[in-house]
């Protein structure tokens, strides 16, 4: 029989450690039993254990405390985060069929221990990230060390190779070194290098005293020892993992129970644990467990369908199967057995087109691909009125997935048509109702037809670009390898880092575990200090426009010249859309190379580029939210807001500001957003701490309601537990919260920067849709293209061009309604690069 005993208490810590903090939509902390099922999944999978046990800590003391007052005792609490999610890990383990183990009086170790000794006869795994198991390794029993990417296994010969030493050696190695982590004395004045080769040496504990005046102890460590005897002695007995602690030793009984399914699934569903779930492999939950899996029957005659169609009701719930653009199957929600038409069923296509085309409301879980569907193949989906996916993602933009079997799981629902209604009403609980009907819902659409459009791109210009851009990467090669002395891979950050700290001398600003980091933070503080760094970050740039843009795009350019990108509507957490195979939004706009990368960016023959993009959008939002008056009233003149920063901040006129006093004024105004502080303004703009302080005070003196402003927002959000921007797009912030202050900083950050940001976002999705709506309303040809943050690009017939602007202008201009006016500047151009 093979045992695998976890160390439970070990492994959460380092899972909660080693994962940043993960949390459920309604704020439960989740990242460490999500690291410390990930790690049992591994090692189950890698030692394909007969039993299971997992050994767990009991806060109370030991017999070791009785020994020794001191032990442990400068341990400090187990954080909130962390003690909150102790409970419910043993609970999920027991449900899995696991045996969970706590011994009152003994520690985790100890039953360890006496679970390794009852393996005389058998083969036992010890995973833990504690050393101290290694004493307990003998040749029936490994200890698994686990670490961040990797799991170490000891035996007697890698103790060996290692230590030098035998498993029963490593309890006298701590007599004497002692162990600061369990506050374990030892000999005070003796290290582990010196106790390793006394061991080797004396062989145990009993010999080196016995021998105390060998000549080849020296006269001081002799004096260590002799004081520090009766310390040694104790610390050998608080370390000695103890083999009997009563626990039962049958090892027949920790073969695995079958596991509670139904409370396994409703757990880790609302742990939002899915695709853990999925590795779990568990055995059909039942009818008490979680949603059972969908009835479905197949129609396979043409004359099916009318009969399914009239029994549909008033509103018609499916969800869709696709396979890329291909639709395979819809699943209909009827009252007492779904029903699944799949795409080989005779007359599928009427059926498809007649249920999109009928006047049924139709609750659906991805309206976007239904809409493409529709738009690739002439049918007019117009009665779409609800979207699971983009719903449950507006309730939990920090979700992981929105797939209709995932969210059936998450928010316990039996059947889709009780998932649409929770959703619908959850929704309009928590005031986001106008939002997803208004904004989110038909913009679904109109990302579908941007998608499908696509961009012309002239990919011989696409060819040349790369050529030239390998070439200059060719030359920059050169020249780096000269300064560097020899030849090295330059796209090696492990080669890249030795020839600038070791044969070059720079001082490393920071080093990783793994070695030197030769990030661009990095490179661009040690750019003054040598001429390489300059040239090194110049060829990372070019190297991955030439890499990711023009050899990358040259792959994926359709047969009519288009380029089409995945325009992703769930992923961000303010509510931006973001851009996906190829990125289309990342394109680096600041230097000449990616700006001349966007001329490749071109309109049809016949057509125009009309491109728009909102004037400095977020810092308008943020002076109308803060009802900041001198800001506003900047904005309402036309004046040029950094400019008018700079003349209050310094305390000059307008005309006296100096380039670099608006640059300044420019970096704390987009700063302040963000919710930067002294120090990263000091590091962006190259001042001292001391002077980026006095412009941010300088700036809030004159902005004073800005300031309030923002601690509005960090009050609000705390009290509340999440931040919500002007149209009432939330996002959870439980760090708020949380005990480590890093975290409460950094979701201090969040509660500032989200509001702002999110009103931005809602503001451009607004204008996408309005001027969709207005194109069609005016039977306009002009399409668009692509959004890119705070840009709208149109294609417009050239004779629609100059009225396509206006289109564009004012209805941008148009989407809200705030204390300032939405600016927006508009070009009409052959190509992307105005």
């Amino acid at each position: 029989m093979k045992l695998l005993v976890l160390d439970g208490n070990s492994i959460l810590n380092r899972a909660f450690y080693g994962i940043k903090l993960l949390t459920t939509k309604d704020g439960r902390y989740t990242n460490a039993i999500f690291g410390f099922l990930s790690m049992y999944l591994a090692l189950r999978d890698q030692a394909r254990p007969d039993g299971i046990a997992v050994a767990f800590d009991v806060k109370a003391p030991t017999f070791r405390h009785e020994m020794y007052s001191g032990y442990k005792s400068q341990r400090k609490g187990m954080p909130p985060e962390l003690a909150e999610q102790l409970p419910v890990l043993k609970e999920l383990l027991t449900a899995m069929g696991l045996r969970v183990l706590e011994c009152p009086g003994w520690e985790a170790d100890d039953i360890l221990g006496t679970l390794a000794y009852s393996c005389a006869d058998d083969d036992c795994i010890l995973a833990t990230g504690d050393r101290d198991a290694l004493q307990l390794v003998s040749d029936r029993v490994q200890v698994w060390l686990t670490k961040t990417r990797e799991t170490m296994r000891y035996t007697p010969a890698v103790l060996q190779e290692e230590y030098g030493l035998t498993p029963a050696q490593l309890i006298d190695l701590k007599a004497l070194m002692g162990d600061s982590s369990d506050n374990i004395p030892g000999v005070p004045g003796v290290g582990q290098k010196t106790a390793q080769t006394l061991l080797t040496q004396f062989g145990t504990l009993e010999n080196l005293y016995a021998n105390l005046d060998d000549a080849s102890i020296k006269v001081g460590l002799r004096a260590k020892l002799d004081s520090g005897r009766d310390s040694a002695f104790m610390s050998r007995e608080l370390g000695t993992i103890a083999k009997n602690a009563p626990i039962p030793c049958d090892l027949a009984s920790y073969v695995p129970q079958p596991p509670d399914a139904a409370k396994v699934t409703r757990m880790m569903a609302e742990l939002e644990m899915f695709r853990l779930l999925e590795r779990l492999n568990l055995p059909p939950a039942g009818a008490a467990g979680a949603p059972p899996e969908l009835s479905q029957r197949n129609f396979t005659e043409q004359h099916d369908l009318p009969a399914l169609l009239a029994r549909l009701g008033e509103r018609v719930h499916l969800t869709a199967q696709f396979s890329g653009d291909l639709l395979e199957g819809l699943t209909i929600a009827e009252a007492e057995q779904d029903s699944l038409v799949l795409c080989g069923t005779g007359g599928f296509f009427g059926f498809a087109k007649t249920l999109l085309e009928s006047p049924q409301p139709i609750y659906c879980d991805n309206s976007k691909a239904l809409c493409r569907w529709a738009l690739q193949n002439g049918v007019a989906a117009r009665n779409i009125v609800f979207d699971a996916a983009l719903a449950a993602y507006l309730l939990n933009p920090a979700g992981s997935g929105y797939d209709a079997a995932r969210l059936l799981q998450e928010y316990a629902c039996v059947d889709f048509t009780a998932l649409c209604a929770k959703l619908e009403n959850l929704l309009r609980e928590q005031g986001q109702w106008a939002l997803y009907t208004e904004v989110e819902l038909p913009l679904a659409c109109v990302l579908a037809q941007m998608e499908l459009h696509g961009f012309a791109v002239d990919a011989a210009r696409i060819a040349a670009y790369g050529d030239e851009l390998g070439e200059r990467l060719d030359e920059l090669t050169r020249e780096i390898i000269e300064l560097a002395g020899g030849e090295f891979n330059l796209n090696s950050p492990k080669q890249l880092g030795e020839v600038l700290f070791e044969r070059l001398g720079l001082k490393p600003p920071k080093k990783t575990k793994t070695g030197y980091s030769t990030s661009a933070e990095v490179l661009e503080e040690l750019r003054s200090h040598h001429p390489i760094i300059g040239l090194i970050l110049d060829y990372r740039v070019l190297q991955k426009l030439k890499s990711t843009y023009c050899d990358g795009l040259q792959k994926v350019i359709d047969a009519d010249g288009r380029v089409r990108s995945t325009l992703n509507q769930t992923e961000t957490r303010t509510g931006r859309i973001s851009s996906s195979e190829p990125n289309l939004q990342n394109i680096p706009i600041r230097r000449a190379e990616g700006r001349q990368l966007r001329q490749c960016f071109v309109a049809a023959p016949g057509h125009k580029l009309v491109m728009a993009d909102y004037s400095q959008i977020e810092l308008r939002v943020m002076a109308a939210m803060a009802q900041e008056t001198t800001m506003i009233a900047a904005f309402a003149a036309g004046e040029d807001i950094h400019t008018a920063t700079a003349s209050q901040v310094f305390g000059l006129p307008p005309f006296m500001v100096l380039p670099e006093m608006r640059s300044r004024a420019k970096a704390v105004n987009f700063g302040i957003v963000y919710g930067i502080g002294p120090f990263s303004l000091a590091k962006d703009i190259g001042v001292s701490m001391k002077e980026a302080k006095e412009y941010i005070d300088g700036y809030f003196a004159h902005y004073p309601k800005v300031q309030a402003f923002r601690q509005r927002l960090i009050d609000q959000a705390t009290e509340r537990g999440y931040a919500e921007s002007l149209f009432g797009r939330r996002r959870a912030l439980p760090e708020l919260a949380n005990s480590q202050r890093q975290l409460r900083e950094f979701g201090q950050r969040v509660a500032v920067n989200m509001p702002v940001q999110g009103t931005a976002a809602d503001i451009i999705k607004m204008a996408m849709v309005r001027v969709a709506q207005r194109l069609e309303r005016e039977n306009l040809q002009a399409r668009l293209i692509l959004q890119v943050h705070d840009e709208l690009i149109l294609e417009a017939p050239a004779a629609e061009a100059e009225q396509a602007a206006i289109v564009l202008r004012e209805e941008m201009q148009n989407a809200a309604q705030l204390a300032v006016p939405m600016l927006v500047d508009v070009k009409i151009a052959e190509t992307w690069e105005k």
